[in-house]
C-alpha cells in the first residue's frame, strides 16, 4: 500500500516585512480596504468617522482618511499622513479635526496601538446613548468581556486634544471604548485587528438592542465569558477574523490599491 504524504494546509499568519516601505504599503492597503468595508456595512455618516494607522518609521505620525471624502471612494493614494502636531505632511486634503484630537492622543497613550477605528455606526451610537457596557449575552460579545470601557463625558464634537486624552484614559489597556452619546472606538496592534473589533462590536450592540427589546437576555457566566474571550477576543483572533473580509473587498474593489 502506497503511503500518502500528509496534506499541507494553508493557514494565514500575520505577515512580517523585509523593509519599512513594504510594511507602510501593507498598512495603507489594509487601511484603504477598511474604509471600503465601512462603506459596504453602512458605517458612514456624512463626514464623520475615521480609521488611523501609525506609520512604521515616523511613529508619531499616522495615516488617515482625508476630510470630506466618502469611505467608498478612498484609495491608497488618497490617504494622508499627519504628524504629531496635526499637520498634513503627505497628501493634499485636510485632516478631520476630531480625528486628530482623538486618535493622536490614543496613539500617544498606547504605543502598542498601531490602528484605531471610530465611526457613527447606527447600532453603536444607539447603544452608546445608554452609557452601559455590553453584557456577555452572545459568544461574539464575549470578545469584549472585561475588555472595554465607557467614556461618560460627552461635551459635543471633539475638537480639543484634552478630550482625546480623557478618551485615551478611559480606554486604558483595553481593546474598545464606548463613547457615550457618540459611538464606538476600537484599537489593535494592526489595522486588521482594530477594524474587526469595530465590526463585531457594532454587531454585538445590534444583538443586545434586539435581545433587550424582546425580553431579558440570559447572560453567560463569568468564567465561561472569560474563557470565551480567550478564544474569540485574542489579538490573533481579531487579526484572523478580518482576513475573509480583506479577501472579499480586495476582489470586489481592486481600485482601492491605486
Amino acid at each position: 500500500m502506497t503511503e500518502v504524504a500528509p496534506r499541507v494546509l494553508k493557514i494565514p499568519s500575520i505577515p512580517k516585512f523585509a523593509s519599512l516601505d513594504e510594511e507602510r504599503r501593507h498598512r495603507k492597503e489594509r487601511l484603504a480596504a477598511s474604509f471600503r468595508l465601512f462603506a459596504k456595512f453602512g458605517f458612514d455618516e456624512g463626514v464623520a468617522g475615521h480609521i488611523t494607522a501609525r506609520d512604521p518609521e515616523l511613529t508619531d505620525h499616522f495615516w488617515v482618511n482625508p476630510f470630506g471624502m466618502h469611505f467608498s471612494q478612498i484609495r491608497v493614494s488618497d490617504l494622508i499622513l499627519v504628524d504629531g502636531n496635526g499637520q498634513v505632511v503627505e497628501g493634499d486634503r485636510p485632516v478631520n479635526t476630531a480625528a486628530f484630537a482623538i486618535h493622536s492622543r490614543v496613539h500617544h497613550a498606547r504605543p502598542d496601538v498601531i490602528a484605531a477605528a471610530h465611526a457613527h455606526s447606527m447600532y453603536g451610537k444607539s447603544w452608546a446613548t445608554l452609557g452601559r457596557l455590553l453584557d456577555p449575552i452572545t459568544q461574539d460579545a464575549c470578545a469584549f468581556y472585561e475588555d472595554h470601557a465607557v467614556f461618560e463625558d460627552y461635551t459635543g464634537v471633539v475638537m480639543d486634544t484634552s478630550e482625546g486624552d480623557r478618551i485615551a484614559q478611559a480606554l486604558g489597556a483595553r481593546k474598545a471604548v464606548i463613547l457615550r452619546n457618540h459611538g464606538l472606538l476600537t484599537v489593535g496592534e494592526n489595522v486588521d485587528e482594530a477594524v474587526w473589533w469595530f465590526i463585531t462590536m457594532e454587531r454585538s450592540c445590534q444583538a443586545q438592542l434586539l435581545a433587550d427589546a424582546a425580553g431579558k437576555p440570559i447572560q453567560i457566566g463569568h468564567e465561561s465569558a472569560l474563557h470565551t474571550r480567550g478564544q474569540v477576543g485574542s489579538k490573533m483572533a481579531g487579526w484572523f477574523q478580518f482576513q475573509p473580509l480583506w479577501e472579499m473587498i480586495a476582489r470586489e474593489r481592486p481600485d482601492l490599491f491605486d
